[in-house]
């Protein structure tokens, strides 16, 4: 009989370059389990505790400390070391009062150190937006996650104020706080491309009718440095001040 479903294990030299761990030590890492961040665009908790954190000095001793409950993602203890943590998502470790947001780097993720009541709300970009009955329409959102609302005209679902690629802010309770919108003056990342982590604010969006959304042309102002990217690698984070903090910033 043939194999059925995707391997459960994972060659180190494969793995997504900004995992920081030595390709050649070893043979076999952390394969993270599905969840809500692609394997591209994840880091596994056991990584992020041993090899990023310094927490664990083993493998064993990383998945023992995240077994006890002693790491939270988003607000929820996770007790695998396989969980993936992706953008924007919160880890809180209580043991030591860190709190930490995942954000873009130019080389795929990093830890930046958060305080105070950031942690208590949370980033998430609209990616699809889907008619599920005669009144209500779900936002999907890149972090795997769905919101339910109403519309007053199902008909017309487009003249609902929420667009995709805009970001909304929930609070730790689940309920949304503020919506940023895609618009020239946001504050935003970007979060792929050969520009991938800067950081800066849209000054312009090309509006070429006929092209798909995702592929239009947005110019950001980084530090006095104007780059160009594509609307699905920017994620808005203030409009027009960030939300959260900004390394650097």
């Amino acid at each position: 009989m043939t194999k059925k479903g995707g391997s459960k294990h994972l060659k180190r030299n494969p793995a997504p370059r900004f995992w920081p761990i030595h390709r050649k030590e070893h043979i076999w890492t952390i394969k993270p389990k599905t969840g809500p961040h692609s394997l591209p665009h994840c880091l596994p908790l056991t990584i992020i505790v041993r090899d990023i954190l310094n927490l664990a000095k083993s493998g064993k001793e990383a998945r023992t400390i995240i077994s006890e409950g002693r790491v939270q993602v988003n607000g929820r203890i996770r007790r695998t070391g396989t969980f993936p943590v992706g953008l924007m998502d919160i880890l809180e470790f209580p043991d030591s009062n860190a709190t930490y947001r995942l954000l873009p780097h130019h080389a795929g993720l990093t830890l930046h150190r958060i305080k105070g009541d950031e942690a208590g709300y949370h980033l998430r970009r609209i990616e699809k937006k889907t008619l599920i009955s005669e009144d209500q329409i779900q936002l999907s959102f890149h972090d795997g996650t769905n919101q339910r609302l109403k519309t007053l005209d199902s008909k017309k679902i487009t003249e609902d104020t929420y667009r995709t690629l805009d970001v909304l802010r929930f609070t730790r309770d689940g309920e949304i706080s503020e919506h940023l919108q895609l618009q020239k003056g946001a504050s935003a990342f970007i979060t792929d491309g050969k520009n991938r982590g800067i950081y800066g604010t849209i000054e312009e969006i090309e509006a070429i009718p006929g092209k798909k959304k995702r592929q239009l042309l947005a110019t950001m102002n980084a530090q006095g440095n104007r780059v160009q990217t594509i609307l699905d690698y920017i994620f808005v984070v203030g409009n027009p001040k960030p939300t959260i903090s900004v390394p650097g910033a």
